[in-house]
């Protein structure tokens, strides 16, 4: 029997997006000349590019900048810097971040971007000249109102920072909104940092309610200890709920009793990972998604959730903060065995909306405070989520099928008005 390890080298992410792409096209009758506009992307860049390191040798780094649809408005996704980065991964998370906005009625297309690089291995100075060094690159094809950046793996609001100022020195003048995630001193938005974990605790709170389950006392399992799953740790556990099971790339904690979030969050400063904190037994990476739990909440990478541990996993509810965590055979089965699977392109959506509220701001030059943007995140996010849910009952599927049919019809129609220039 294969490994799940090898399962997840193995499969495409590409591949799975069309194939669930397809799922959704034949339930909603979409003609094969839609499909054959709406499974391609618009525009693939590869850029290979030289950048000084700082024992002054000269090496080339390979980039890519994906814009799969911009039928419903700009291009817009994140970047991230990974050697795992590849082409079909780009496509696969541009294709996925269309869907994402047209669920929760952004007028945005979808893109995705990165760097082959390990930036654990390198300077603040050659990170900085990388990405300065990228974004000259790609800057033929991004603009505030054609393709808007954001922070993905391994980068942050300090690397936007030098996007936003390498394209603002290129225009000669500041183009706040050619970036989001942003820090707050040059035209960055409050709530960002949190967002994508807030639109999870909104959609999840949706869910328990959709399924008669209390969410305070809920046991909750969360796989990555990053800037989502963390977040989310210690907002599901400002909820009243208990937080079993943490775990980091090193391994996994666990607790039926409950963890405190907070003092993971300051073991794992000091230590650089969850492992080994003296409160909770010691676990393997992969225990995380398999512990006791009524929620679990992937939040790290794409494919840890296979046909091989579908049918070990115990959650009720399963919100994927992560893109793309769920393999299509997994789907199927954690769907027969009654597990309410909230997909991607609607969980972690909170990052993307209060993207779009601070590219809003940008464009105005005029900012709002926190309890607007919570609030609006909170009516998208409701608002989302019902409406997936109506189709669910409506075609007996799952959400992922629903939250797909939804978003291919939204910009299926969008493309349809336009029409094909010329």
């Amino acid at each position: 029997m294969p490994t799940m390890h090898n399962e997840v080298r193995s499969f495409n992410p590409y591949a799975m997006a069309v194939q669930q792409f397809e799922l959704a096209a034949d339930r909603i009758g979409l003609s094969e000349d839609m499909r054959e506009i709406l499974r391609n992307p618009k525009r693939e860049l590869i850029v290979n590019f030289p950048v000084h390191l700082d024992d002054g040798r000269i090496k080339t780094f390979t980039g890519y900048r994906v814009q799969h649809n911009v039928t419903r408005g700009p291009a817009k996704g994140g970047i991230r810097f990974s050697p795992a980065v590849t082409l079909d991964e780009m496509k696969a998370l541009a294709m996925s971040m269309t869907w994402k906005c047209a669920v929760v009625g952004i007028p945005y297309g979808g893109a995705k971007g990165g760097v082959i690089c390990d930036p654990k291995h390198m300077t603040i100075g050659e990170l900085e000249r990388l990405t300065r060094r990228y974004a000259t690159e790609i800057a033929i094809i991004i603009g505030p109102h054609c393709d808007i950046l954001a922070p993905d793996v391994n980068t942050n609001p300090q690397v936007m920072a030098w996007i936003m100022d390498t394209y603002s020195m290129h225009k000669g003048f500041s183009v706040p909104a050619v970036a989001t995630g942003k820090p707050l001193s040059i035209g960055g938005s409050e709530g960002r940092n949190d967002a994508t974990a807030t639109g999870v605790l909104f959609v999840t709170k949706r869910a328990a309610k959709y399924i008669g389950m209390p969410l305070k006392g809920a046991r909750v399992s969360i796989q990555g200890f990053g800037n989502a799953g963390g977040i989310a740790a210690h907002l599901f556990h400002e909820e009243g709920c208990k937080i079993v099971a943490i775990s980091d790339s090193c391994g996994c904690i666990y607790d039926e009793s409950g963890i405190d979030p907070a003092a993971v969050l300051r073991y794992k400063k000091e230590r650089g990972t969850v492992v080994g904190y003296p409160l909770a037994q010691q676990l393997r990476v992969s225990d995380v998604l398999e512990v006791p739990c009524d929620i679990l909440i992937p939040a790290a990478t794409e494919g840890v959730i296979t046909a091989i541990n579908a049918n070990r996993v115990q959650a009720r509810i399963i919100v994927e903060a992560a893109n793309g965590p769920t393999t299509p055979a997994a789907d199927k089965m954690l769907y027969e065995k009654g597990c309410l699977v909230i997909p991607d392109i609607l969980a972690n959506a909170g990052g993307v909306t209060v993207s779009y509220f601070e590219w809003v701001q940008d464009l105005q030059s005029f900012f709002w405070e926190m309890d607007e943007i919570t609030h609006r995140l909170e009516v998208m996010m409701n608002r989302a989520f019902d409406r997936v849910m109506e189709l669910v009952d409506q075609y007996h599927c799952n959400m992922r099928l629903a939250a797909h049919m939804l978003a291919i019809s939204q910009v299926a129609e969008a493309t349809q008005v336009r029409g094909i220039y010329p």
